[in-house]
């Protein structure tokens, strides 16, 4: 709160969460809505009349009524409770003992083994075939922080497993969220298992979509089996941190993070695990969003309308947090930085942001760019799932190059 992050953390008392949860739903002013980055992000899809959204995941009774007509969701998904994630809003400058908010954000606490435990991926996986969906996305890696370390090495493999068994050509993107866990966050990066027969997508299926299977051990990541990710400013850094990326050495932000930093981070994850000839990875496409501004990072080939993409994403920053439909220029105020360096590593390019063009584009070795400015909400309603709403417009926004 002192520094005005988004957290996430898992709440390791059972009984002691459930007093807290059971208290606050009968609050008299107690506000229910949609929970969970792979829910709230088909929720924002589902806004689109001619979308349809299929919802994997332990669904209660509470949130089945919440969701929108367009999202389905599979028998085996539904459980008699709910499970809840508490949200605590500050304001900025709110005060709590010594610690006072520079701005708006929100602290999330759970008690959540189902989606931790990632309870329906197989029922995920088994539903595609008759869903047929043109885009897939993953979330809740970082709810595993509640389980063990042998635990969670198994269920990564799985993962791994699970999604090489999506259809090659359908764009899979991982939503990454708040995580205190190094090493777990190291195995989703680069920390390779041991495994029979798991590959990554690129190599499991022909052009043709025919398996050529094979028995061999082989080394499964993360990582390399997605095409996208989805990721702020504090997942970010702990991510270079745990992986031995660059500029790890930084304990944390000072203020808007400098975006050479960021293009540096970017440009490692992509050029150590992303997709080229090379190497077997599916990795082409980063959305980086933090208060001030976005970055969209994309290898060169894969990709198109990242202009708008970009673009779509700040906007609907804006107009989530203040509840309105379109920008209201009374409420929100310019943060990003009026002129950056694009690396911090090498020689990068000095830029001026241009009013009437703000969104700027850089390349580099094979990897383009895609900046913009975000008009932040100085009196947000609400910042929770706000991440998820920007990707999910960011990928509607999004064309994947097919067979690339």
């Amino acid at each position: 709160m002192g520094k005005g992050a988004a957290a996430e953390r898992f709440f390791s008392d059972k009984e002691t969460f459930h007093d807290i949860a059971q208290i606050a739903s009968e609050f008299p002013e107690a506000q229910h809505y949609v929970g969970g980055n792979a829910a709230l992000i088909g929720q924002k899809f589902a806004a689109n009349s001619d979308l349809k959204v299929l919802l994997c995941g332990p669904v209660g009774p509470k949130l089945h009524e919440l969701l929108d007509d367009n999202v389905f969701v599979p028998p085996e998904s539904l459980q008699e409770v709910d499970e809840f994630h508490l949200i605590l809003e500050y304001q900025a400058g709110e005060e709590w003992d010594q610690l006072k908010a520079p701005h708006a954000n929100r602290f999330i606490f759970s008690h959540d083994l189902s989606n931790g435990a990632m309870n329906m991926l197989e029922v995920f996986v088994s539903s595609l075939e008759e869903f047929q969906p043109d885009l897939v996305v993953l979330s809740g890696l970082h709810m595993m922080e509640g389980h063990s370390k042998e635990f969670q090495r198994k269920r990564l493999l799985e993962v791994v497993t699970s999604i090489s068994d999506i259809p090659a050509g359908v764009p899979v993107h991982l939503e990454l969220a708040s995580m205190t866990n190094k090493e777990l966050m190291s195995s989703i990066v680069h920390q390779s298992f041991s495994a029979s027969g798991s590959f990554p997508r690129s190599h499991f299926f022909t052009s043709g979509g025919q398996s050529i299977g094979a028995s061999a051990s082989i080394l499964t990541q993360v990582f390399p089996a997605v095409t996208s990710l989805g990721l702020n400013e504090q997942e970010l850094l702990f991510l270079s941190q745990s992986a031995s990326g660059p500029h790890s050495s930084l304990s944390s932000w000072n203020g808007v993070p400098d975006v050479g930093v960021v293009s540096d981070i970017l440009f490692w994850i992509l050029k150590e695990h992303g997709k080229s000839e090379s190497r077997a990875s599916d990795l082409s496409r980063i959305h980086f969003h933090t208060l001030a501004y976005h970055i969209l990072a994309t290898v060169d080939g894969h990709w198109a309308n990242q202009l708008a993409a970009v673009a779509a994403g700040a906007r609907v920053a804006g107009t989530q947090a203040c509840a309105t439909e379109t920008i209201d220029m009374r409420r929100v105020s310019l943060k990003a930085p009026h002129e950056f360096m694009t690396s911090r590593l090498e020689a990068g390019s000095r830029v001026v942001l241009n009013p009437s063009e703000p969104v700027v584009e850089w390349h580099r070795e094979g990897v383009s760019f895609h900046f913009t400015p975000v008009l932040v909400c100085k009196d947000p309603v609400r910042t929770v799932g706000l991440g998820d709403a920007i990707s999910a417009e960011g990928l509607f926004y999004s064309e994947v190059h097919p067979h690339s």
